[in-house]
């Protein structure tokens, strides 16, 4: 199916949140329609993400839910990036946290692919490696502050779990240097190694090792990325898969076919390269010795 009007990823979230500041100001669909002067069908398909939004029928709808100015703002820069991609990459944190972009398309992800070489993927790390990786991210950050963050990102892991075949599959490749980078303290390392060992008896759950001596690859250019798969639920075409990547200024999601399709070579590129799953648990099990005598 040919996306003309851009990124359908942009315009499902500027949908969502227009839909929820709707809700929050205790507004009717009916009853915007008619404050707006437009058909309750065209509210209804800009919440939906199926039509385009202008700018100008974005700002009436935050001026009719009363919405904070940065959200405006940044509601009206999404409307006009819906044609553009990555337009999250020049915002970083200024999109509102209600977004929740990247931990709501996880959830609703049919399968996961991560690709990372500096660290555990959030989805598979233990509480104190991940307190290990917010003191060191975020050293200002209060101890309270940090413990919130990583219980958040603890319940994340609750999809891991789902009863089959609602859990996602998930597929992860990591570079034996992330194996080394001890995080916390040797025990802390040994303790994530072993939950690596643990879930990858999981029959959802495939960890392969890139080994050092692999040498360079496709993906070096590349960096780490995630690929997301959607389930068909009740459409006829599933939502397009989705290219995640971090960087230090913000988050890029691609979801063109060319863009994912070009993901989907690294990952095959990065396949041939790695260790198969027994021999990868073998080097996880080889490390831990290694880090509890080192």
């Amino acid at each position: 199916m040919a996306e003309d009007m851009g990124s359908t990823v942009p315009r499902r979230r500027l949908g969502k949140a227009l839909r929820d500041l709707r809700t929050e100001a205790g507004i009717t669909l009916d009853a915007a329609a008619e404050a707006l002067e437009c058909s309750r069908q065209k509210v209804w398909r800009i919440e939906s993400g199926l039509g385009s939004a202008r700018g100008v029928d974005v700002r009436a709808m935050c001026e009719l839910y009363a919405a904070r100015p940065e959200m405006t703002r940044a509601l009206l820069a999404l409307a006009a990036e819906t044609k553009a991609k990555g337009w999250w990459h020049a915002y970083g944190d200024a999109i509102p946290d209600r977004f929740e972009l990247y931990v709501g398309l996880e959830s609703a992800a049919s399968r996961l692919r991560f690709y990372k070489n500096s660290l555990v993927p959030g989805l598979l790390q233990t509480r104190d490696y991940a307190l290990g990786i917010y003191r060191i991210d975020q050293p200002d950050m209060s101890e309270e502050d940090r413990e919130r963050a990583v219980e958040l990102r603890l319940q994340r892991q609750a999809l891991l779990t789902r009863r089959l075949p609602k859990a996602p599959q998930v597929q992860v490749i990591l570079c034996e240097s992330v194996l080394l980078r001890v995080v916390g303290s040797p025990a802390t390392m040994a303790g994530q190694l072993q939950r690596l060992l643990q879930v990858s008896e999981q029959p959802n759950i495939s960890i392969r090792i890139k080994p050092l001596i692999a040498g360079p690859h496709h993906g070096t250019v590349a960096g780490e990325f995630v690929m997301l798969d959607f389930p068909l639920g009740n459409r006829s075409t599933p939502e397009p898969s989705v290219v995640y990547s971090e960087g230090i200024t913000g988050a890029l999601y691609l979801d063109r076919p060319h863009e994912f399709a070009a993901h989907e070579n690294v990952w095959s590129s990065l396949l041939t390269l790695t260790l198969d799953e027994e021999q990868s648990r073998e080097l996880i099990n080889k490390i831990i010795g290694e880090v509890h005598h080192g």
